[in-house]
């Protein structure tokens, strides 16, 4: 088990609070999450979309675990243009090249925070008429569950309310490579 002081040389003088999941925690809900997309989608096209930046570690790890063909594709979506808080206006840096009619759209995140830029992807991704279209995301702070147009399908942990790195998770692009989530210290 991982200690805030064993990752000290990984962390570039950033202290962390705390380890909040372990390498070996996430990669057993992400094969469990596979295995339950599997069962979910067992025929179909299924391309499973992943938001840049922050769902490529989890993404890379979880469309390995789901049993079955599929096909991958990312989208870039920004809200914050040159500030630090979101404008509200969410408009697609890099849509997806692949066609999306007909198939299950399953849109995957790393962490659901205020639910903003996933309302106006789903309503963007659900005009190009999908089969199905759904939501995986690693963590989940509960705090758009009033706001979201639609609930996510898939969750790997429900998230405290802390400030999160690892696992895809950054800090000013800084620590997305470490295999596991943690919480920054204040």
């Amino acid at each position: 088990m991982l200690r805030p002081d064993d990752v000290a040389h990984l962390m570039g003088g950033r202290k962390v609070s705390r380890i909040v999941y372990q390498p070996d925690e996430i990669q057993r809900r992400v094969a469990e999450i596979g295995a339950e997309i599997g069962q979910v989608y067992p025929e179909g096209e299924l391309l499973v979309l992943g938001l840049l930046k922050g769902s490529f570690i989890f993404l890379g790890d979880l469309v390995r675990a789901i049993p079955r063909p599929l096909q991958v594709d990312f989208i870039v979506a920004s809200s914050y243009g040159a500030g630090t808080v979101s404008s509200g206006n969410v408009r697609l840096v890099y849509d997806p090249e692949t066609r999306l009619e007909g198939k299950h759209i399953l849109l995957v995140e790393d962490i659901i925070d205020s639910g903003r830029t996933l309302n106006r992807l789903l309503e963007l991704l659900g005009a190009r008429s999908p089969r199905s279209l759904d939501i995986c995301a690693l963590l989940d702070k509960r705090l758009a569950d009033d706001v979201l147009a639609k609930k996510p399908r898939f969750v790997g942990f429900d998230a405290p309310h802390e400030f999160l790195v690892g696992y895809g998770l950054d800090h000013a692009e800084d620590f997305r490579h470490l295999p596991f989530v943690a919480s920054l210290a204040e």
